[in-house]
C-alpha cells in the first residue's frame, strides 16, 4: 500500500496563533474566497487590539452594499460579524477597518463571491490530486473554465489542544488552475473535492467554494473530538495500533484542521475515510462515524452563530475495493456496513440528512498508488453530487442504488425471494456475490448461493445447498466483490450500484436473533 510517507515527516505540533494584537482576518479569509450565500449569513472574523472598534464593509464597484460594526474582545483579541444574507454572485470587495482613535488600520479582501461552501475531509482517497486520477491531463487543462469554483486547502498540522485559527495553509483561496489542482501526489488540491464542486456548479450555475482538509492514513479517531469519542466508549490512548502512515492520536486533526474552521458558514460536508479503521476500533465505527457527524454539525452550527444549519447535509464515500494478501475479507465489508450505522442505506434514523456514494465497484487493481487508491474519482464525485442534489438541494433525483425491501423463503425452503425498492438490472453473472447463513444445531456457516431468476424489481436465489435453517443473507460482502463497474445489480436508469447489505430473513427473525446473526433489523 502506497501512502504519502514523505509528507508524514512534514508536520509539527503547533500552539494557538491568536497571541498578539495584530489586526488581521482569520487565516482562511483571503482574496478569491467564496462566502456562503442566502439564506445564511457569512461569518467574518479576525484579530485586533482589545477594545478597538472594527467596521466591516461589503463593496461592489466602490458602492457600499452593507456595513457591520463590532468590538474586539479583550479576552481573545478577536472580533466577529455576521453579514446579511446575500444572493449568489459577485465579485465583491470585503473591507475591515479598525478604529483606535488616532490610529486606524484597513484590511481588504478582493474578488469575493457568494455561493455554497463545502468542506471536504478524510484520508488519502480524499487527498489524491487531479494529477493522480484517470484522464488527468484533460481534467487539468479544462479547470480554468470553472473560475467560479474556488478552492482552498488546509495544511497538514496536528495539535494536542483545540486551535482557534489555522496555523498554516497549503493553498489560499484560488481560482482553479492545472498547477494548484495537480500539485504532486497526495498534497493539494483534493480531486474528489474539486470534481464534486465542479459537478455541482454545472448543475447550479452559481459559485461554489471548496475547502479541503484531509490527511492520508488517518483513523476517524484523529478527526473526532474527545466528546464524540467518549460517547462511543473509545478509551484515550496516546497512539492507536495502526500502520502509522499518518497521525493516529485521538483528536489531533480535529484540533488543528477542523476546529479552526468552526466559525465558517457552510452548506455541507463530504467525507472519504475508513480504510485506516480496519485496524483500529473497527467494530465501533457504527458509533464513531455517526457521532463525528453529529459533533461536527453542532460545532459548526454554534461556531457560525447559528448560520450553518444544525443538520447540514453530510455526504460520504462508502469504501471501494482493495487487493491485498494481508487483508482479511471481513474488514472492508464491516467498515462499509458500519458507515451506514448498520442500516445499509442513508439517510436513516441514526444518520439523518446524509447521502452516500457507493464505490465498491470502482476497484483499480493496477493503480500505481496501490489498489486501495482507485483512480476513477470522477464516478465517485458524480455519485456524491447526485446525493447532494437530492439531500442538500431537494431535487427529485435517484441518488442511491436499489436495496431489498422484502425477503422471504419460498418453494419449501429451496428458494429465497428478494423484492427491491426500485427497478433492478442484472449486469453480470456471479454465483458467490450473494451468501446465506445456514444454521444447524447452533452452528452457522455462510454459503454462496446462485441466482435462479430475476425480474424488473425482484430476484430469486437458489438456497437448496443450505441443509439447515437459512437465517440471514448478505450481498457483496467481500473486500473485492466485483470488477470495475461489473457488480451484479444496478438501477437501470441511474446506473447506480446496489449497495452491500446484511439482512435477516424476515419470517425467521426469531431464529436469526437466537443465533446472533443480525446486527441490525431494518
Amino acid at each position: 500500500m502506497i501512502l504519502q510517507a514523505g509528507l508524514v515527516l512534514s508536520f509539527m505540533l503547533w500552539v494557538d496563533p491568536s497571541a498578539g494584537n495584530e489586526f488581521r482576518f482569520a487565516s482562511y479569509i483571503s482574496d478569491y474566497m467564496v462566502l456562503q450565500k442566502e439564506p445564511a449569513g457569512a461569518v467574518i472574523w479576525g484579530y485586533g487590539v482589545p477594545g478597538a472598534m472594527v467596521t466591516v464593509s461589503l463593496l461592489h464597484q466602490q458602492d457600499t452594499i452593507m456595513m457591520k460594526g463590532t468590538w474586539v474582545k479583550g479576552d481573545s483579541n478577536t472580533w466577529t460579524v455576521v453579514l446579511d444574507p446575500m444572493k449568489p454572485g459577485g465579485p465583491f470587495e470585503l473591507m475591515a477597518e479598525q478604529d483606535l482613535g488616532s490610529e486606524n488600520s484597513t484590511l481588504r479582501v478582493r474578488e469575493v463571491l457568494f455561493g455554497d461552501v463545502w468542506l471536504c475531509s478524510g484520508q488519502s482517497n480524499m487527498q489524491m490530486t487531479v494529477s493522480q486520477i484517470f484522464n488527468s491531463s484533460e481534467e487539468l487543462s479544462s479547470a480554468v473554465a470553472y473560475e467560479s469554483v474556488r478552492i482552498f486547502s488546509v495544511a497538514l498540522v496536528q495539535a494536542w489542544q483545540e486551535l482557534e485559527d489555522l496555523p498554516k495553509v497549503d493553498l489560499q483561496w484560488s481560482k482553479p488552475t492545472s498547477e494548484n489542482l495537480g500539485h504532486g501526489s497526495f498534497t493539494y488540491m483534493s480531486a474528489v473535492c474539486w470534481l464534486f464542486g465542479r459537478y455541482l456548479y454545472e448543475r447550479l450555475r452559481y459559485p461554489i467554494g471548496l475547502v479541503a482538509s484531509s490527511w492520508g492514513g488517518t483513523p476517524i479517531e484523529a478527526w473526532s473530538s474527545g466528546r464524540s469519542l467518549k460517547a462511543c466508549g473509545v478509551r484515550k490512548q496516546e497512539r492507536l495500533p495502526g500502520p502509522g502512515f499518518g497521525p493516529q492520536e485521538h483528536s489531533v486533526l480535529w484540533n488543528a484542521m477542523i476546529h479552526p474552521l468552526q466559525n465558517m458558514t457552510l452548506k455541507g460536508v463530504i467525507w472519504y475515510q475508513g480504510e485506516a479503521n480496519r485496524f483500529i476500533n473497527r467494530d465501533l465505527y457504527n458509533c464513531t462515524f455517526p457521532e463525528l457527524i453529529a459533533d461536527w454539525r453542532q460545532t459548526f452550527h454554534v461556531g457560525s452563530r447559528g448560520q450553518t444549519e444544525e443538520l447540514f447535509p453530510f455526504g460520504f464515500v462508502q469504501l471501494s475495493s482493495f487487493v491485498s494478501e494481508k487483508i482479511q475479507d471481513e474488514e472492508f465489508p464491516i467498515i462499509r456496513w458500519h458507515q451506514t450505522a448498520d442500516f445499509g442505506y442513508v439517510p436513516n434514523q441514526r444518520m439523518p440528512n446524509t447521502f452516500m456514494a457507493v464505490a465498491m465497484d470502482l476497484g483499480d487493481k493496477y493503480s500505481p498508488f496501490g489498489s486501495i487508491h482507485p483512480r476513477d474519482k470522477q464516478t465517485v464525485a458524480y455519485r456524491l453530487h447526485l446525493g447532494a442534489r437530492a439531500v442538500a438541494y431537494g431535487e427529485k433525483v435517484i441518488f442511491q442504488g436499489p436495496v431489498p425491501k422484502n425477503i422471504e423463503v419460498l418453494a419449501e425452503g429451496k428458494q429465497l425471494h428478494l423484492t427491491y425498492s426500485q427497478p433492478i438490472q442484472v449486469t453480470a453473472q456471479s454465483d458467490n456475490i450473494f451468501t446465506v447463513s445456514c444454521c444447524n444445531n447452533s452452528q452457522c456457516k455462510w454459503l454462496p448461493v446462485p441466482m435462479d431468476t430475476f425480474s424488473s424489481q425482484s430476484l430469486s436465489l437458489n438456497i437448496s445447498s443450505c441443509h439447515g435453517v437459512p437465517v440471514a443473507v448478505r450481498y457483496a460482502w467481500a473486500t473485492w466483490p466485483c470488477d470495475y463497474k461489473q457488480c451484479l445489480l444496478y438501477n437501470p436508469a441511474s446506473t447506480l450500484p446496489a449497495p452491500p447489505f446484511f439482512a435477516c430473513i424476515s419470517h425467521l427473525q426469531g431464529t436469526a436473533q437466537k443465533f446472533g446473526m443480525c446486527p441490525h433489523l431494518s
